[in-house]
């Protein structure tokens, strides 16, 4: 019996773990009443919004039902799975490490990550592993701010920040980020969210 639990647990040290940290700055803990402590999850793209298909619930109302996803790849020659992601919702935009996409927009994940929507503040760090069938999310929630940022940001007027700043084509290499032997809308899985999308119409 005990060889067979450190069988299991050498096997699920080779799964990449993506550490997220989660945090809402007026509801608190009680915003992810519907998380789990940990999620292992196939290839296929990982779906966060309100909808009950998403893998990832969130009980908000300004969310969308499928607001954005991870989405895991491998890149040409590597053999570690990398992540990018994509935007879902077309109700606002989701800041990326500074970076403000808009709806089937997508940029590619490095180790750490900070990502903001709809008042929720996550991050995402990496840890790279040998299993490309599948990855492990494990969730915690944070009592306090993880992301300090100027108040635009914090409320989606994301058109005066392209203003100051010209956005980065996504086939381009993003400073900091995780970097693509091809663009990301080359790489990445397509999720198709087009039903869900219709109903908040």
């Amino acid at each position: 019996m005990l060889c067979g639990i450190r069988r299991l647990s050498s096997m699920d040290r080779t799964l990449t773990v993506l550490h997220v940290n989660l945090y809402h700055p007026t509801l608190g803990p009680a915003a992810f009443t519907s998380v789990p402590q940990q999620l292992q999850h196939d290839t296929s793209p990982l779906l966060v919004g309100r909808g009950h298909g998403a893998h990832l619930q969130l009980q908000l109302p300004q969310l969308s039902r499928c607001h954005l996803s991870l989405e895991p790849y491998l890149e040409k020659g590597n053999t570690v799975m990398a992540f990018c992601l994509k935007v879902l919702s077309r109700k606002s935009c989701v800041w990326v490490n500074g970076l403000p996409l808009r709806y089937l927009e997508q940029v590619p994940l490095g180790a750490s990550n900070k990502i903001s929507f709809s008042n929720i503040q996550m991050v995402v760090r990496i840890e790279g592993g040998t299993s490309l069938e599948a990855f492990t999310c494990l969730f915690h929630l944070s009592p306090s701010p993880l992301i300090y940022r100027p108040r635009a940001e914090e409320t989606d007027e994301w058109e005066s920040i392209f203003q100051e700043e010209p956005p980065v084509a996504l086939g381009e290499s993003i400073p900091g980020l995780l970097g693509f032997s091809h663009g990301p809308s080359q790489t990445c899985t397509a999720v198709s969210c087009q039903a869900l999308e219709e109903e908040q119409k």
